[in-house]
């Protein structure tokens, strides 16, 4: 289909030869765009808005076919959120709480702490035989909820947000990963340490804690004093070290105190050189051996990291840096890896890779994503990527059978290794069971989650059976749209078509009032907005979504296209019609005439161009005041009588002529006579510009109002001669007294302002372009208790010679002030004494 606006040049084509009275009803439809043949599927890219038979491209192809049940709605399948058998559950990274997330996975997999967190007696929970109104407040109550839904839950992940809440963290920062680990495990110790259950009071000691002692030996006397201590972790420095042995053996190894840093010793009572080392004494189940990747740099005075390698074992012998003991339990196995990604101590990504200790096999954890390990074997290549944008990079080193290496590991877990249990009539230690409370609150979250399955499902179905029923709806309608020549047909805007097939959209009523012409017909400008239907399928559509006005056959505008006719017509004519006026006023009138004013008659071409461009792009109302807008200046063409104007002016053709009264102006000058002829071609273009024939009087108002103003300009200047001949010296500036040069036989002196004497003096000289004085105004002269406000020495001195003036009268002081001018004003007098 050819281009919009070819498409509306041919739909107007025809008014070249076709008067505005000779229209018929091929013209109009032709306006309309009526027989314009409909594209086909397939021939256009993209709608033609130009033609609105072209029904293709306007969101059908979505429709027209077999389509996918998915592509009626936009929600998932809410079993993704369903956790699958024999999977861990993840959770939720609340912002920044994803090393919170590390450290809670890795003490859910030590079963015996799970274990003792179950048997921590809750009397709340415990006590609630209606489990719908409960909920955790406690950091116990919360951990072990968490703990039970990790264990039992059906949903992939779950919110930890509770427990963080209750902990007081702020999900928006990172804090420091080991120094949470710290204080955690402290908090659970104070909580289990409460419980009247004795077997609870020192879990955390028997799974985390350890005992070493600070040894110094004084180099003097040799007597060793011990300081005896826990810990919960050993804090491995890293830097300089490539393997895990070596960092145990540096934190072990013996420090010289010597210089300003020698020990006091009691023996000696002196500060003496001496020895200090660490004797680990005893090791607990669970060891963390912290690797101290995040330290202090002096030069830029914040905390870095280390990306050193660090190879360490699958299991670890301890039993050479126990001192004593030897029938002490030193073998340990690796249970967890916990990893920081990224390259900065402020920033990057916390996971854990974890093994079962129920089946040996490895899982990472990352938040709500839980990877299994194939093979039931560590594998930590993939979190080394992550730096390996760094610009000095050391390449890994290769591992021996059973070791792993690590730049990212900051913390590892390992797990004594137990004996075996052969005893198959005991339980075995890996069962962990969820007490029957724990299990209630989680059985009432799991049927939560199971409603909300069932919703989003029930959701999911509603949109796919309106999406169907959609579907059948289009396809109905879709061959039911052309309308076919010679039949019913009516017009539905195409911004409400294309809504109509976007599902995403809710369908409003058809809304047709935006293209209505003033006479309550279609447009038409605005048939490139709508499509062409058949009376058939709009019946349909008005039926279903309601709306209106409905526009059919009828609608098309005869007015419209009429006015629309003459109006390009006229633009086509216009040169022709301009040269021709131009050679018409240039000839001497003879016949009976009109008067046109000198400015429109220079600028008429500029005027109607812009009133034929205004009626052509007009949407609403037809015939506006004609030669309205801006306007610009057009060369004359009509000889040296008709002088640039500026156009600008004028708002109307004609209007120049026109006085305050609406009448003919006055001034013969500003007008001129054009014959007959002249005018009906300017009347064609400005159908209601104002019209004057040659014997038209001038306005009769405007010819008395002259004649006052010239009855005016004669008194005036009568009265201005007189008052002169009676105030000669006044006018003139001469023989002007002054306070120090009185004149003699005067007794008083008179003052006026300057100001009325400027005035007076200006009336005088131009008394037809002046007003007459009506007062003296010496009351500017005054203070504001009626008194003079100048002193005598201020007038001497000359302070006030811009304000008054002394003026010697004698006869003069009754002229001045009840002569002709009848000035009446205060006459301030100035004695000799």
């Amino acid at each position: 289909m050819a281009p919009r606006l070819q498409l509306e040049k041919a739909a107007w084509r025809w008014v070249e030869t076709v008067r505005p009275e000779d229209i018929g009803q091929e013209h109009i439809e032709l306006a309309y765009r009526v027989n314009l043949p409909a594209c086909k599927r397939g021939t256009c890219r993209r709608n033609c808005k130009g033609n609105p038979n072209c029904l293709v491209g306007i969101g059908e192809q979505a429709w027209l076919g077999e389509i996918d049940e998915n592509a009626f709605h936009n929600i998932d399948d809410p079993n993704s959120e369903r956790r699958d058998m024999n999977t861990f559950v993840g959770l939720t990274n609340l912002g920044a709480t994803c090393y919170v997330n590390t450290f809670l996975q890795v003490w859910f997999h030590n079963l015996e702490l799970r274990r003792s967190l179950y048997l921590c007696h809750s009397s709340r929970a415990q006590e609630h035989n209606d489990d719908s109104d409960y909920e955790p407040e406690s950091i116990s109550e919360h951990l072990q909820y968490l703990f039970a839904l990790l264990q039992n839950s059906n949903r992939r992940y779950i919110d930890p947000s509770g427990l963080v809440k209750a902990l007081g963290l702020d999900t928006g920062q990172q804090q420091d990963a080991q120094e949470f680990s710290k204080l955690f495990l402290s908090l659970l110790e104070d909580t289990l340490s409460k419980q009247k259950d004795p077997s609870l009071q020192g879990v955390i000691q028997q799974q985390f804690c350890g005992q070493f002692s600070y040894v110094t030996m004084c180099n003097q006397c040799s007597r060793a004093s011990a300081l005896p201590s826990r810990f919960y972790e050993l804090e491995l420095n890293i830097q300089g070290h490539k393997n895990l042995t070596e960092c145990v053996t540096e934190f072990l190894k013996e420090e010289k105190l010597d210089g300003d840093n020698r020990y006091f010793c009691e023996s000696c009572q002196s500060k003496q050189n001496a020895t200090r080392r660490i004797k680990l004494h005893s090791l607990p189940s669970t060891l963390n051996l912290q690797l101290m990747r995040f330290v202090f740099d002096r030069q830029t005075g914040h905390k870095k990291k280390l990306n050193t390698f660090i190879s360490f074992p699958e299991l670890l012998d301890m039993g050479p840096f126990v001192d004593g003991k030897e029938d002490q339990k030193c073998t340990y196995e690796l249970s967890a890896v916990l990893i920081h990604r990224g390259v900065s101590a402020y920033s990057g990504h916390y996971i854990a890779h974890v093994k079962d200790a129920r089946t040996s096999d490895w899982y990472k954890f990352n938040d709500e994503e839980i990877e299994k390990m194939e093979g039931k074997k560590l594998q930590l290549g993939i979190e080394e990527d992550i730096t390996e944008t760094l610009k000095s990079q050391t390449r890994k080193p290769k591992c021996s059978k059973g070791y792993h290496c690590s730049r990212n590991a900051y913390m590892l877990v390992y797990k004594i290794v137990e004996e075996q249990n052969t005893d198959t009539s005991e339980p075995t230690a890996d069962v962990v069971e969820v007490p029957a409370f724990l299990q209630r609150l989680v059985d009432r979250d799991n049927h939560k989650f199971e409603e909300w399955c069932i919703e989003m499902s029930e959701m999911r179905k509603q949109s796919v059976d309106k999406g169907k029923a959609k579907h059948e709806e289009v396809k109905e309608l879709y061959e039911l749209l052309p309308a076919q020549d010679g039949q019913p047909y009516e017009f539905v805007p195409l911004d409400w078509l294309k809504k109509w097939l976007d599902d995403s959209t809710a369908t409003k009523e058809i809304n047709n009032s935006l293209f209505l012409c003033s006479h309550g017909k279609l447009h038409p400008d605005k048939v490139g907005e709508a499509k062409r239907v058949s009376l058939a399928a709009g019946q349909l559509l008005y039926d279903r979504y309601s709306g209106g006005p409905r526009l059919d056959a009828s609608s098309l505008c005869n007015e419209c296209v009429g006015q629309r006719c003459r109006v390009l017509r006229l633009k086509n004519q216009l040169n022709e019609d301009f040269r021709e006026v131009s050679n018409l006023v240039k000839r001497t009138q003879s016949d009976e005439g009109y008067w046109v004013g000198k400015s429109s008659l220079r600028s008429w071409r500029q005027l109607a161009l812009e009133q034929l461009e205004e009626d052509e792009q007009e949407t609403k109302h037809n015939g506006q005041t004609n030669g309205q807008g801006p306007h610009s200046t057009s060369s004359s063409e009509y000889g040296p009588d008709l002088p640039e104007g500026n156009p600008d002016e004028m708002k109307t053709f004609n209007e120049d002529i026109l006085c305050s009264h609406a009448g003919l102006s006055i001034l013969d000058a500003d007008r001129r006579l054009v014959s007959s002829e002249v005018w009906s071609k300017l009347r064609a273009y400005f159908p209601k510009a104002p019209e004057f024939t040659q014997e038209q009087e001038p306005c009769s108002q405007c010819l008395r109002l002259e004649q006052e103003e010239k009855d005016n300009e004669a008194v005036s200047k009568m009265m201005a001669m007189e008052q002169k001949n009676q105030l000669p010296n006044l006018f003139q500036e001469k023989n002007r007294p002054t306070l120090t040069k009185w004149p003699q036989d005067t007794d008083v002196l008179y003052i006026v302002s300057l100001f009325f004497v400027d005035e007076w003096r200006k009336f005088i000289r131009r008394p037809t372009k002046s007003s007459p004085v009506s007062n003296v105004g010496n009351s500017v002269l005054l203070c504001p208790h009626g008194g003079f406000m100048f002193t005598y020495d201020s007038l001497v001195n000359g302070d006030a010679q811009h304000s008054a003036l002394a003026q010697r009268m004698g006869g003069d002081q009754q002229t001045l002030h009840s002569g002709p001018t009848n000035l009446h004003s205060p006459l301030l007098s100035v004695h000799t004494h």
